[in-house]
């Protein structure tokens, strides 16, 4: 069945104007600048709290000993203290993990949804299912990376070279922020805060990526070289402008192809927003010739 014909009114449900914004149909919704600070001026230092106190549970029932040779701390932890309900701290290790997976499938898909919207990465990865609203290219182009990432075999080397490269790219997307507060003073600003609290961010995090490159250089090497290898994909994808016909014909094939397989399509904006958008609108809304049928 071909994605044309399957695009009919009983089979398509309104999505929201924008699925990366708020949901219209929620009455108890809130605007993003009043909760987002109110949720990070909550979270942090209930965070910081909970994982401070934790430590000092850890060094107050565990001898330095038992601390270095334990491959899970919570684990040595709930034996030694719990009992019989040791295993709660395992379960417990289990379920925030779920948690953080749930966030990061959240999180990262709509970083490569909002990276295509801009026009960074391919067209496809902006497009979202017709009925469901979700963005499945993206969300598989992520399954697919975690699976290549996998093969490292190694977990601690793999979760090293995560923590630098995410905790780098936090730092270099503060500067960035404070940049344009710099140079373009003008812009709108949903949300803002003082410029002490991303300045003494910015302290701490050169002082912990100092110290990281002096522990682990190789960790930071490694992490440094696989950052680097996006930029002659930018330069080819996104800079290098002037491209030859069969290489728009390929991505245009890829594309219509990938919206046949997943039955996805370009979120339709406001008429001022698509004009501003740096992306083609949808193929299936360019083109009047018919999908092949399935």
């Amino acid at each position: 069945m071909s994605l044309r014909r399957w695009l009919t009114p009983e089979n398509i449900r309104p999505c929201p104007q924008d699925v990366m914004g708020p949901l219209p149909h929620l009455p108890s919704y809130q605007p993003v600048s009043r909760n987002l600070p109110r949720a990070i001026f909550i979270s942090i230092p209930l965070v910081t709290f909970v994982y401070t106190f934790t430590n000092i549970a850890y060094f107050t029932a565990m001898s330095p000993q038992e601390l270095l040779s334990s491959n899970a701390v919570a684990v040595t932890f709930g034996e030694k203290l719990l009992g019989y309900f040791s295993w709660a701290m395992p379960v417990s290790v289990a379920l925030s993990t779920f948690g953080g997976i749930n966030g990061y499938l959240f999180t990262y898909s709509r970083l490569c949804f909002s990276g295509a919207r801009e026009g960074h990465l391919p067209s496809l990865l902006a497009m979202i299912h017709v009925r469901h609203c979700t963005p499945i290219p993206a969300l598989l182009v992520c399954c697919a990376a975690t699976a290549i990432i996998m093969l490292v075999g190694d977990t601690y080397t793999l979760i090293n070279y995560v923590s630098f490269i995410n905790y780098l790219c936090y730092g270099v997307t503060i500067l960035g922020l404070l940049l344009l507060r710099w140079r373009r003073p003008a812009l709108h600003k949903p949300i803002k805060v003082n410029l002490l609290i991303p300045v003494a961010y910015l302290v701490f995090w050169a002082f912990l990526l100092v110290f990281s490159f002096i522990s682990e250089p190789m960790v930071c090497g490694v992490g440094i070289i696989i950052i680097l290898t996006g930029v002659p994909i930018f330069f080819l994808g996104v800079y290098w402008r002037s491209k030859p016909k069969c290489v728009h014909r390929l991505t245009e094939s890829m594309t219509r192809w990938g919206q046949e397989l997943c039955f996805v399509v370009y979120p339709q904006d406001a008429p001022e927003e698509e004009e501003n958008s740096p992306c083609p609108p949808s193929l299936l809304a360019a083109t009047d010739k018919p999908l092949k049928p399935q």
